[in-house]
């Protein structure tokens, strides 16, 4: 891995120079098409505003406006006293091509979500024809993790992520699994908001659980309708966070 020094100016000298007008969304746009590249690796601590805002020639406004957009889609996590660093890989990270509008206000998320659920279940579908011994043991794991991790959110969403992208890489279809990718990183800050409930983390962990027996059983008909089953009310919990509780 790059130390941070070096990982700083090669940051540096992939994102050039930018007109002085330059708003903080160009600057959060320059941002994405480095990391997307590949360029920069998970984990990588990005230069520091002064460092940014002289390399793009904008001022450190900018620099710490679009940083915080980063943040609230999950692209990048700050660390007090550390630094900020780029979360994950490119395939994590929101494509370029993808609006920046799609993360505002409900219509849009509902839209994602209904997109979202119809790929699920069709990659569920597939896996049940193509998945490997290999890839249900690795699926057992992370139900097993959900399963004693109820109360521990953060492990628990690790896990039914990684649940979803094993699926998504089980049905052999490397454009769904791009796709699906991108829908949740667009969907993140929604799933890391919507789990709070010990007793919703709970469900979860048993119709993850009846999604791998079913993947086992390697009846797509069946992985179709249970998994149908897990979108809908994956989707209720996701969207109460634009209706929550009063009670």
């Amino acid at each position: 891995m790059e130390t941070n020094g070096s990982a700083a100016l090669d940051l540096n000298q992939a994102l050039g120079t930018m007109e002085s007008s330059s708003v903080a969304a160009e600057v959060a746009e320059r941002l994405m098409a480095v990391f997307t590249s590949g360029q920069i690796v998970p984990g990588t601590r990005l230069p520091s505003e002064r460092s940014l805002a002289a390399s793009l020639g904008v001022g450190r406004s900018a620099i710490r406006e679009a940083l915080a957009a980063l943040e609230l889609l999950g692209i990048v996590i700050v660390r007090p006293g550390s630094g900020t660093y780029l979360r994950g890989g490119a395939s994590e990270l929101l494509p370029r091509t993808l609006s920046w509008g799609l993360m505002l206000g409900e219509p849009r998320t509902r839209e994602l979500t209904e997109l979202r659920s119809g790929l699920e279940i069709q990659a569920a579908q597939l896996a049940a024809e193509r998945i490997t011994d290999e890839a249900l043991e690795r699926l057992a794991g992370y139900v097993e993790t959900m399963s004693r991790s109820t109360r521990d959110f953060e492990a628990f969403r690790e896990a039914d992520s990684a649940f979803h992208r094993e699926i998504a890489l089980a049905s052999g279809n490397s454009v769904l699994e791009d796709i699906l990718q991108s829908i949740r990183s667009l969907l993140r800050i929604w799933v890391e908001r919507g789990l709070r409930d010990e007793e919703h983390a709970a469900a979860a962990a048993r119709e993850h659980a009846q999604i791998l027996e079913v993947l086992r059983s390697r009846d797509p008909e069946a992985a179709r309708r249970v998994m149908e089953s897990h979108m809908a009310t994956a989707t209720e919990r996701l969207l109460t966070d634009f209706h929550p509780s009063t009670d």
